[in-house]
């Protein structure tokens, strides 16, 4: 499974140009990726109280151009974006929308369970409660938006609910960037799966500052895309599935969890 990982800075609350950066960016890879992942809400920034940013889902021009840009270049992208339930045309139904474009299929997602309650997200947006596994060409994928890292229960690996790759897409500010950096592995061998975290550069609209740090953590924790400090690119690496499944089989850590029940 071929994976990009594309770190870069996100233009503040203006999804046309980030539609236009990101097929850039898919452009320059055609065919070399079965899968991109972008940072959380990748075509805004992380706009936490600007419901009028919010489309909705399939039908809105960015749910339109993700499509367009799957099927276009043959590759899954993975991102997440701001929502609104159609119908309503209330706030309290903004989500947080992590989704899985893929060429000429349906579109999946799950909204994001964790909302980041110090910077304004659970004011604006409903959590979410999906804990599915997505399977693209081979490969069980699950996906996480940026504060669900912090919750390991909620990520947790099971007898029912087997993944190879874990995603997580995020909006991390250097500030906090450390966290970062030791929750990706964390995560990884708890876990017993490949991990690709995802986090842009730059400076938002509210000045906080990113420094990237996107990573992809193999069987043995080493790091497959390093990343230097904000630095502006895309790294592809190749996930042996093959390779992962081996590992599980001989070393079946994940079988000696302890059983939990998580409430939704």
């Amino acid at each position: 499974m071929r994976v990009a990982l594309l770190q870069y800075p996100i233009v503040w609350a203006d999804p046309q140009a980030n539609i236009g950066l990101l097929n850039e960016r898919l452009a320059a890879i055609a065919g070399q990726a079965d899968i991109a992942v972008v940072p959380e809400m990748f075509s805004t920034g992380f706009c936490t109280d600007r419901p009028d940013l919010a489309e909705p889902w399939g039908s809105g021009p960015t749910s339109k151009a993700l499509q367009e840009m799957a099927d276009k270049y043959d590759i899954a992208i993975v991102g997440s974006m701001i929502v609104v339930e159609i119908g309503t045309g209330s706030t309290d139904c903004l989500k947080n929308r992590g989704f899985m474009f893929r060429p000429h299929d349906e579109a999946l997602y799950c909204d994001k369970r964790h909302l980041y309650r110090s910077g304004g997200e659970s004011e604006f947006f409903l959590p979410g409660n999906q804990r599915d596994v997505w399977e693209y060409r081979g490969t069980k994928i699950r996906l996480a938006i940026c504060y669900d890292l912090r919750f390991p229960v909620w990520l947790r690996q099971d007898k029912n609910n087997l993944y190879d790759l874990l995603i997580c897409v995020a909006c991390w500010p250097s500030i906090r960037i450390n966290y970062w950096d030791a929750l990706l592995p964390a995560r990884a061998t708890e876990n017993q799966c490949y991990i690709v975290g995802v986090n842009p550069v730059g400076i938002d609209g509210m000045q906080l500052e990113y420094n990237g740090h996107s990573a992809a953590y193999g069987t043995r924790l080493e790091n497959l895309a390093p990343f230097e400090d904000y630095e502006e690119g895309t790294r592809i690496v190749n996930l042996s599935i093959e390779k992962l499944r081996y590992y599980q089989e001989v070393l079946p850590l994940w079988q000696d969890g302890d059983d939990y029940e998580v409430r939704r």
